[in-house]
């Protein structure tokens, strides 16, 4: 059974950090790009950081410079490190894995967790 399992949301103020962690299991995580994509109310999902296998990574534009995704396929984790958080960072932020990376960018992608919430005051 595939299940994917995020942490490390909370509400913080603007300009602080948070780390989300995702574990996984159920699926050989090694052959998967994983990564991050988010929701907000009332707005369309949004892709925000992709890891392919070999380590190749992905930003959307607006968290370039602030986020930063890494993985453990040791841990069968995804990271994702947030620095200079803004409110417009506050979502439900989703991890997911699949076959390739656009997949996690521009749709939800068949494994996906069920999320972690995150609320950046300013």
């Amino acid at each position: 059974q595939v299940e994917l399992v995020e942490s490390g949301g909370g509400s913080v103020q603007a300009g602080e950090s948070l780390k989300l962690s995702c574990v996984a299991s159920g699926f050989t995580f090694s052959n998967y790009c994983v990564g991050w994509f988010r929701q907000a109310p009332g707005k369309w999902r949004e892709g925000v950081a992709t890891i392919d296998t070999s380590g190749t990574t992905t930003y959307e534009d607006s968290v370039k410079g602030r986020f930063v995704v890494s993985r453990s396929d040791v841990d069968r984790s995804v990271y994702l490190q947030m620095s200079s958080l803004k409110s417009g960072d506050s979502a439900t932020y989703y991890c997911g894995a699949a076959k390739t990376c656009s997949e996690i960018m521009n749709d939800f992608p068949n494994y996906r967790g069920r999320g972690t919430r995150v609320f950046v005051s300013s």
